[in-house]
């Protein structure tokens, strides 16, 4: 170790440097050598004064500290507090040992953020699972951060990968102006936070910005909640009412699902756009009004056009600045990062610590096919930030409802199936059509191929048994993706259930 203990031999530039701070010697040596033989830089100190000190000197940065609560003059969760309280140190992640831990010490020193608790005698793989799971979700902290605080202050978006980048930087572009936009993409990538950073980075930023969804309100509503009415121009009218039109003077109206809108409002709004006039129902008294129209849809409209469901000047009216909001599949690095700003994001509604998330369970977040985009990667990751323990494992990640290897019959079949886990495993050969998949039938041989098949078969069967046939879970146990596991039980014609 580094002073005040014996220096180790020089890491790294890329290690990882982890302070200990503990009176016993033999621990701090025990924690060296551990942590050391996984490439990690080891720091110690005796008591937690001179770990403070440590942690204070910029020539000597930190990335992890671990506290011992025992310290003769100030205690381990003293020093934690203190810690937590300065700027330098505030987010640093701690990692707490006890020897005489109590569950009181425990709820203590996870209120004052540590990250993990354990106790002594240490154990090297808890204490390495844990190193390395604190230090991975930092890591990830940081990382959000990196990239959110400017993106998020701007486009109330992430992102890193080309095809954000290639949005911002039309975003950007196209803000200025006073052109029309239309954001066409799938359903969920977002194309509502495009037309809101379009509008907060436009000269309009100070006005209103309207959002009207053209697929929800009653084809005899439109023109009236587009343009207004006047009172009595129609039964329940008992009132005038302005429209979304006028609500949007000197800002920005986002219509979005336009492709949904009726024949008749296209009309009408296409008028609106050409003279910046409008009337409301029952009224002749023309209105000026001042709007920017944005708008946006998940439809082909150039299909729409061809079919005669949308009308052709409205869309070349919209079509000034087309832009396209990427799909969840086209920019599969940012899937980490999103992931864990929703975590954090559902932490601060509901007023609770965020929890870490295993590798694996990213990788099996980044396999994913995300047919509903960035909405249902948020609505899973809540979903798992609820049913969780104190941290997210494969065991919390649910199936995948869009993909199944097992056939329209199997899964129909598989709804009274007893999800329930066996408690014995039968290592009988099953009896199949398939001879490279089957038992060797008497009297026959298998090639060694044929006998490698079968095997492999027999095994991803016990094993989905095993996991209540659960893709995820299973292919962390056998070690393969996802997308490697549905391959292999479908070259199989594994039936859901069998066995």
């Amino acid at each position: 170790m580094t002073s005040p203990d014996e220096k180790s031999e020089e890491a790294a530039p890329t290690a990882k440097t982890i302070l200990v701070v503990d009176d016993e010697k033999n621990i701090r040596r025990t924690l060296q050598l551990v942590l050391e033989g996984e490439g990690y830089k080891v720091m110690g100190a005796e008591t937690a004064e001179l770990g403070l000190e440590i942690l204070g000197n910029p020539d000597t940065p930190v990335d992890l500290a671990i506290l011992d609560v025992k310290l003769p003059g100030m205690s381990g969760l003293e020093a934690l507090e203190r810690i937590r309280r300065e700027e330098p140190t505030r987010d640093l992640p701690i990692v707490v040992i006890s020897g005489h831990a109590t569950v009181n010490d425990a709820v203590h020193a996870i209120k004052l953020g540590a990250s993990d608790f354990f106790e002594k005698p240490l154990a090297r793989e808890r204490v390495l699972v844990s190193v390395k799971n604190v230090l991975d979700t930092a890591q990830a902290k940081r990382a959000l951060a990196e990239v959110s605080r400017e993106q998020l202050a701007k486009y109330e978006m992430i992102g890193k990968s080309a095809p954000m980048q290639r949005i911002f930087h039309e975003i950007e572009k196209v803000a200025p102006t006073r052109a029309s936009v239309l954001i066409t993409g799938e359903s969920g990538t977002g194309k509502e936070l495009i037309a809101r950073a379009i509008h907060r980075l436009s000269p309009r930023t100070d006005g209103p910005f309207v959002k009207v969804n053209c697929a929800a309100i009653p084809r005899e509503l439109i023109e009236s909640e587009l343009f207004g009415h006047e009172k009595g121009a129609f039964t329940g009218a008992q009132a005038r009412r302005r429209g979304f039109f006028e609500q949007a003077h000197g800002g920005t109206l986002f219509l979005d699902e336009i492709g949904d809108m009726d024949l008749v409002a296209q009309a009408k709004v296409l008028r609106a756009l050409q003279s910046g006039e409008i009337s409301r129902v029952g009224s002749e008294h023309v209105i000026h009004v001042d709007v920017r129209v944005l708008a946006a849809t998940n439809k082909d409209l150039a299909r729409g056009v061809e079919s005669g469901a949308f009308r052709e000047d409205l869309f070349f009216r919209l079509n000034v600045f087309p832009l396209r909001s990427p799909s969840l599949r086209e920019r599969v690095e940012d899937i980490p990062v999103l992931a864990h700003s929703f975590m954090q994001g559902f932490a601060k509604e509901n007023g609770t610590k965020p929890k870490p998330m295993d590798d694996a369970v990213i990788r099996a977040l980044t396999s994913r096919k995300w047919p509903g985009n960035v909405r249902e990667l948020k609505n899973v990751v809540e979903r798992m930030a609820i049913l969780s323990g104190d941290r997210v494992t494969i065991a919390d990640l649910p199936e995948d409802p869009h993909e199944s290897p097992f056939g329209e019959e199997e899964a129909t079949a598989a709804d009274a199936f007893d999800d329930a886990a066996p408690d014995v495993i039968s290592l009988e050969p099953e009896p199949q059509t398939s001879r490279s998949a089957s038992a060797p039938v008497p009297g026959t041989y298998l090639t060694l191929r044929e006998y490698r098949e079968h095997t492999e078969r027999r095994y991803i069967v016990d094993t989905l048994k095993l996991t209540g046939w659960n893709i995820s879970r299973t292919a962390v146990i056998l070690g393969v993706e996802r997308t490697n596991l549905h391959k292999k039980i479908r070259g199989y014609q594994i039936k859901r259930g069998e066995g």
